[in-house]
């Protein structure tokens, strides 16, 4: 039973709070069963396993520590579980995870792929509310062009739910990935608010991407001079504009509706 919080350990995982730490070390942390649960459907394995039990019993995954070797599993003192969760609500378990790669290379496309991709996202929270509705909308993948968000933030798995690790992801710059997106024949839909065409009657039926960029700036002039088409959603009120996830949501299941899903 780990009670101190001098713990080597335990002060090792409070730093993974932190990008630097998280990139240095090639680790990051996931809290909560469920999000572990889909993290090892995926081939993520733990290196580290830190349960609280008294809050670990009333999980709605009580087999999932049989699946993992018992000499990697650490209990832990309720007092230290507070030190190191970083949500309310948790199932009382926390995992020290590698970190894997994010290119290009490793994606794996059906025959006609739909795909979202990210312009320097820079909130987290925004980050994994469009993973969660990826996963939703079962697309092939998502492409993060340029991040200002590390993928492995724990903002980022809290907000998909788990997300990240059911859906595909690459990271990578803006040219890698439009040289990557005309290798494989698909069309780009740069979103923006001064765009000509309505979403409604863009034909997303063939391999597509919409380029998303950040609420405060939209998308850089790179994506609105490369993309194929730019494309809109209508504003009827005194706002301009909306949360980038909404938004993605918006295009992504009218693709979805036009593909028959």
């Amino acid at each position: 039973m780990i009670t101190s919080l001098q713990n080597p350990a335990i002060k090792n995982i409070v730093k993974l709070s932190k990008n630097r730490e998280r990139r240095e070390q090639q680790l990051f942390v996931i809290e909560g069963a469920r999000e572990l649960s889909l993290a090892l459907q995926s081939g993520y394995r733990p290196e580290a396993l830190y349960v609280c039990g008294e809050i670990f019993e009333k999980t709605k995954y009580p087999d999932l520590l049989s699946f993992l070797p018992g000499e990697i599993v650490f209990d832990i003192s309720f007092p230290v579980f507070e030190k190191i969760a970083y949500r309310e609500n948790s199932d009382g378990i926390v995992a020290l995870v590698k970190s894997k790669s994010h290119g290009l290379g490793d994606l794996v496309l059906s025959k006609n792929p739909f795909l979202i991709l990210l312009e320097s996202v820079e909130k987290p929270g925004n980050l994994g509310a469009i993973l969660r509705t990826a996963d939703a909308a079962a697309v092939d993948a998502v492409i993060v062009c340029d991040p200002q968000s590390d993928l492995y933030n724990p903002n980022v798995i809290r907000s998909s739910v788990g997300g990240l690790f059911t859906v595909q992801t690459a990271v990578c710059s803006s040219e890698e990935a439009f040289e990557w997106l005309q290798n494989h024949n698909i069309t780009s839909y740069a979103a923006e608010l001064q765009a000509a065409e309505f979403y409604q009657q863009t034909d997303f039926s063939r391999p597509s991407a919409i380029v998303m960029g950040t609420e405060a700036e939209g998308l850089s002039d790179f994506w609105l001079k490369n993309a194929t088409k730019r494309i809109k959603i209508p504003m009827r009120g005194k706002i301009d504009s909306l949360n980038v996830s909404v938004s993605t949501a918006v295009l992504t299941f009218e693709a979805m509706r036009q593909r028959g899903f």
